[in-house]
């Protein structure tokens, strides 16, 4: 059996910091290799190097073979050659895979042309096919920038996957999406190894683990803690750390109590919203209290984004009116995307942000520190832009800077689909004892039934409307 990638004591520092490694695995084709995590154990990082695409000040040692090729001497443009045609990769993050100004169904079907090599017609006929299989259709004429966190993940997979590169990287694969159709990517995905294919999958759900089968490595710092068969791993780990993976599942949350609720914060009352010629919500209505928190669930696509969104001001309804307490300022919503790469400046240094945010609203900067260390997030991480820290990281910063701000109304768009269980739970734990020291109300978007059932004070599951 044929060896598709090795990596022989693969490490990956900052100046004279050590941030994961060194690792060493072979994985041979019609294999799949699951590496599981907390956010910020170098997973991304170990995929990222593998590929070349170390962002700046970040750098790779060790032997990488790829194919048969060593690649590890060469440079990112030289490694390039094997982009899409001998690996694909889907990042953890769809809008730095997709073209802000092309609409989806022309990038899928330029993948097709130009990396797979097939004609015109063809290239239509394959996209259209890709569209229709991963619940699609409607989307093909949008720009990113209209699709939901969904969505653009399945385009950015079809995207990805178009020339049937014989190696797939695929980093959290299915973030963000609801259950039916995170089966459906799991499914596909799966058909990569049983296919003679190599899958190496980036996840911190054990559910999309078990599914993809295959070997198992589970990192903590920076370091392999556990490796193996990926059901043997599961079942039976030797790692207290593997353990508390699996005992972190929103299954075992314990139930928070209800909040007392207080002023009546926001109203909205019959709610249309539409995208495009698409009503998503129908005649919706909504009472927000001060102290309250709220869960918003419902498939991909169904307009979550789009209610959180008319909820804060940013858009308005086609009918309806959401109206605000007297008391509120005009800051006191505050929203946390659901993709934080695409809510921070690229170019600027992240404590730079959070500082610039803390003197607008006269906040001292020992309250900002204080919300980073309950967060976990290390102050070395502030001197990194945002495209140099993990997606959990950027998702942990983005809460802190929407802290800063004071709200009254903490609009909340999957804020923790990037995060391992353990983070996940202290994190959502950590904005409901926040929200009741302060009187928050807090809105949250998940896709995680068993999230809603255990955190919220009441639920909301959103179902597509018939026109």
């Amino acid at each position: 059996m044929s060896i598709t990638i090795a990596v022989e004591a693969l490490s990956v520092h900052a100046g004279t910091t050590q941030l994961l490694g060194p690792i060493t695995f072979s994985l041979p084709a019609g294999r799949a290799l699951v590496i599981m995590g907390e956010t910020g154990a170098g997973k991304s990082l170990l995929a990222q190097a593998i590929l070349g695409t170390l962002p700046e000040g970040l750098q790779s040692n060790g032997i990488i073979y790829l194919n048969g090729d060593r690649i590890d001497q060469l440079n990112s443009r030289e490694r390039s050659r094997f982009w899409g045609r001998e690996v694909a990769i889907l990042p953890q993050e769809p809008w730095r895979a997709l073209d802000p100004l092309m609409q989806a169904s022309t990038q899928v079907q330029e993948s097709h042309r130009f990396v797979a090599g097939l004609g015109r017609r063809a290239a239509s006929a394959a996209t259209k096919n890709d569209f229709t299989a991963l619940d699609l259709n409607g989307a093909e004429r949008r720009l990113p920038g209209a699709l939901s966190g969904g969505m653009a993940q399945r385009v950015a997979f079809a995207a990805a996957t178009a020339a049937d590169a014989p190696v797939l990287i695929a980093d959290e694969p299915t973030k963000g999406l609801d259950a039916q159709r995170s089966a459906k990517v799991i499914n596909l995905l799966a058909h990569k190894p049983q296919q003679g294919g190599t899958l190496l999958a980036i996840t911190h759900e054990a559910s999309v683990a078990r599914r993809l089968g295959g070997d198992i490595l589970v990192l903590k710092s920076g370091k392999l803690v556990e490796s193996g068969p990926t059901e043997k791993v599961l079942n039976k780990p030797s790692a207290e750390y593997t353990q508390q993976l699996l005992d972190a599942d929103p299954q075992a949350w314990p139930k928070q109590p209800t909040a007392n609720s207080g002023e009546l914060l926001l109203n909205a009352e019959d709610l249309c919203i539409w995208r495009g010629n698409k009503c998503l919500l129908k005649n919706f209505n909504l009472k927000l209290h001060a102290n309250e928190r709220i869960a918003i669930s419902g498939p991909s696509g169904v307009g979550k984004t789009s209610l959180l969104d008319v909820l804060a001001g940013i858009r308005n309804p086609e009918q309806g009116q959401v109206t605000r307490a007297a008391s509120m300022a005009h800051t006191g919503i505050q929203k946390l995307y659901q993709d934080p790469p695409a809510a921070f400046p690229n170019k600027v240094a992240l404590g730079k942000t959070l500082r610039d945010v803390a003197r607008l609203h006269g906040v001292d900067w020992s309250v900002v520190s204080g919300y980073l260390s309950q967060l976990g997030i290390h102050p070395s991480l502030l001197e990194r832009r945002p495209d140099a820290v993990s997606g959990g990281e950027l998702q942990r910063i983005s809460i802190a800077r929407a802290l800063t701000a004071k709200p009254d109304v903490l609009l909340a768009d999957e804020p923790t689909s990037r995060l391992d269980p353990i983070t996940q739970r202290e994190t959502l734990m950590m904005i409901a004892d926040i929200a009741a020291n302060r009187g928050i109300a807090v809105v949250l978007v998940t896709h995680d039934l068993d999230i809603a059932e255990r955190w919220a004070d009441r639920q909301y599951q959103l179902e597509p409307t018939l026109s």
